[in-house]
């Protein structure tokens, strides 16, 4: 039946579409070959599934095993096939052998998202998958990830090696706590940190047979704000012969973890001794801190606090030739953010490329004129530590953290949250790349044409009801 008026014919439909597809642009096969020279590589755990372009070998695809003798040769295979540059998914951690591997045989290693290449059925086994990733990566479809410097890289593992041991570390004492909580021993309610001055001795006094509460209740700091006679009252119950060999357990563990932590601090600190400065502060000066004309009068007021953050604040100046620290909410992820994104801004051309890689950015996940989601879900180390800087200015009386807040009333807070922690990403950016210190003043520019559009937005509303809005006299409110 044929139709009429405004039916539409549904039999024309894939005809018509294959006709638009042909007459717009070329079919994924007709794409042009912008790597002549590309290989791709399936990682997994024991094998590895090269593919080479079918003119370089007879047999264009082969398997090897992950030995390290292997993948030399896997790498000598890849030399004898002329082949430039080599495409290989982000599996794990198993990458990384043949990822160094490949570096320093002098060929390009394009390490790339497993989820860029899912979107195709029927390519699920590991020896089509070589070849499909050879093919994208061919044809220009794939786009490397992210990876700093050998050295930055080093630094990186240990920072996040350092995470792990922080997070074990945390576990046990929680199962101090609960030790402690089954002999209804209440003193991580008493004190605030039982891993303090007060905790530890305490815990160490029960741990070495001294189990009266009197007595452990000298062991008191005075700074302690709970009074000897609550420490006292809490540090009642029963000594029961399990939960003390638990908390004997758990305690070494703690103090374990702490030694790992210190010699790997040591680590860190001789790796980033190696780095060249960019800045010498005899010839530079660091400038002043405007963060500690806030807080000296809190925790700052302690003399050791301010040394240990000055040394801090300029190994951090000669690292990246400014001084970042006097970005509202960065303070010690500094030198995170040096491990995770390096101080080569020129990876990223400009600052809202940089955003898109942390994922502070809206997606463009829109179809039908309808947007699917507002925010990308990339899960990045440092877009995290820009999300915790912005997380942290909730109570900051500067203008980062008055721009939180007013976000927080027009979106809610996860959305405030991302926003906020894109300036901050943005300000980093143009600090590090162009070499220009932190200026709180430019603020106080965009504040003021703020409240100019405000007026007129009043002054509009109040037109249209009828209305002449005024200035009022300061002399006469």
């Amino acid at each position: 039946m044929r139709s009429t008026g405004g039916e539409r014919d549904y039999r024309t439909i894939g005809k018509r579409n294959s006709k638009t597809r042909k007459r717009q642009g070329m079919s994924l096969e007709d794409r042009p070959i912008l790597e002549a020279n590309a290989a791709g590589v399936d990682v997994g755990a024991r094998e590895m599934f090269v593919s080479v372009p079918p003119d370089r070998d007879p047999n264009p695809v082969q398997v090897f095993d992950t030995f390290t003798t292997d993948l030399h040769r896997l790498v000598d295979w890849l030399v004898q096939c002329r082949v430039t540059t080599v495409a290989m998914e982000s599996t794990g951690v198993y990458w990384i052998p043949l990822y160094d591997i490949v570096e320093q045989r002098g060929l390009k290693a394009c390490l790339v998202n497993a989820k860029h290449m899912k979107n195709v059925p029927g390519r699920r086994t590991d020896w089509h998958e070589c070849q499909w990733l050879q093919y994208l990566h061919s044809v220009g479809l794939l786009r490397a990830a992210f990876r700093p410097e050998s050295e930055i890289c080093a630094v990186r593992s240990l920072m996040r090696h350092r995470s792990e041991l922080v997070k074990m570390a945390a576990q046990h004492v929680q199962h101090m706590q609960k030790a402690m909580t089954q002999m209804n021993l209440q003193l991580q309610h008493v004190i605030n940190d039982i891993t303090g001055k007060t905790g530890l001795a305490i815990i160490d006094a029960i741990l070495a047979g001294q189990h009266n509460p009197t007595e452990l209740a000298k062991l008191r700091d005075p700074r302690i704000k709970a009074d000897s006679a609550t420490v006292e009252k809490s540090l009642i119950g029963n000594w029961r012969s399990e939960h003390l060999f638990t908390l004997k357990q758990s305690r070494e563990l703690y103090e374990s973890y702490q030694k790992q932590i210190l010699e790997c601090d040591k680590e860190i600190d001789r790796l980033v001794r190696r780095f060249q400065s960019r800045v010498d502060p005899s010839e530079k000066p660091l400038p002043p801190d405007e963060k500690a004309k806030h807080s000296r009068n809190k925790a700052m007021k302690n003399k050791l606090n301010l040394e240990a953050r000055l040394e801090f604040r300029t190994e951090v100046y000669k690292l990246f030739g400014i001084d970042v620290t006097q970005i509202p909410g960065i303070d010690s992820t500094a030198f995170q953010l040096f491990a995770e994104v390096g101080r080569d801004m020129s990876k990223w051309p400009t600052a809202g490329h940089f955003a898109s890689w942390l994922g502070l950015c809206p997606d463009n996940d829109i179809s039908g004129g309808r947007i699917w989601r507002g925010a990308r879900h990339a899960k990045t180390r440092a877009g995290q530590l820009f999300r915790f800087a912005a997380y942290a200015l909730h109570r900051n009386s500067s203008p980062l953290g008055d721009y939180l807040r007013r976000k927080k009333a027009q979106l809610g807070a996860p959305a405030a949250t991302t926003a906020t922690a894109h300036k901050i990403a943005v300000i980093f950016y143009t600090m590090v790349k162009n070499q220009v210190e932190y200026d709180a003043t430019i603020w106080a520019t965009r504040d003021l044409q703020r409240q100019k559009r405000l007026e007129s937005k009043l002054k509009r509303q109040a037109r249209q009801l009828g209305y002449n809005l005024v200035t009022a006299d300061p002399q006469t409110t």
